[in-house]
């Protein structure tokens, strides 16, 4: 069976990520995945180097970005709750429609003040710019995870509902399992909210370094 990162930051995630896109795809290819995706922190500063470099190697590449979605207007500054949201480019236009996401949250959208500044978008240009994408719930830092951990089921379930609402069959849930005991909880409800609403699952590795002895640098 193969299988294809669809949860990756590259060293483009300022002050997160380690792993450097050369070294990275080079990784992929060892590993016989067919494609890869590149989902930094709020910007897509990776995505032309990703394509370039994969053209080389003969993988596809998946241009994405893991955006802040913040319950509120963008423009005006609050005290949010900025949720972790996975965002693929499935076609052309979901390319064009994700650079539009990016660039709204950067010029209009950025919340909080220095190192903890973020550009974030909502859920309302998600749905103007819906076109194209693919959307996952993304890791811990995820609207449904944080919900399922705060006890609030209705809560999650009524997101999921949302996304899928508006994404269709272009909304995945995510599990994860890095050893947190965080992850064992809300995987047990992410599937619950799977087979209520009928959602398709994906497995992802929330990935920021290569190998295992890169953690002393990425630390």
């Amino acid at each position: 069976m193969s299988f294809v990162g669809l949860h990756i930051h590259s060293d483009y995630s300022l002050l997160d990520g380690a792993s450097q896109l050369p070294e990275l795809i080079d990784r992929a290819v060892e590993l016989g995945m067919p494609a890869i995706a590149l989902t930094d922190h709020g910007v897509m500063y990776g995505a032309i180097e990703l394509m370039k470099v994969c053209q080389n190697k003969n993988i596809k590449p998946i241009i994405g970005n893991e955006m802040y979605v913040v319950n509120g207007d963008i423009q005006v500054q609050g005290r949010y709750k900025k949720y972790h949201q996975v965002v693929l480019a499935k076609n052309t236009q979901g390319y064009k429609n994700l650079v539009k996401l990016t660039t709204v949250s950067h010029l209009q959208g950025f919340q909080g003040k220095g190192i903890f500044a973020r550009p974030c978008i909502n859920k309302e240009f998600l749905k103007q710019y819906r076109e194209g994408l693919i959307v996952t719930s993304a890791c811990l830092g995820g609207e449904i995870p944080q919900s399922i951990l705060q006890g609030d089921f209705k809560r999650a379930l009524e997101v999921a509902a949302w996304y899928q609402k508006t994404f269709g069959d272009d909304y995945y849930l995510e599990i994860q399992d890095h050893g947190f005991p965080e992850e064992r909880i809300v995987n047990i409800y992410i599937l619950k909210i799977a087979r209520k609403l009928n959602i398709k699952i994906i497995a992802t590795n929330d990935s920021h370094f290569i190998s295992c002895y890169d953690v002393e640098a990425h630390d």
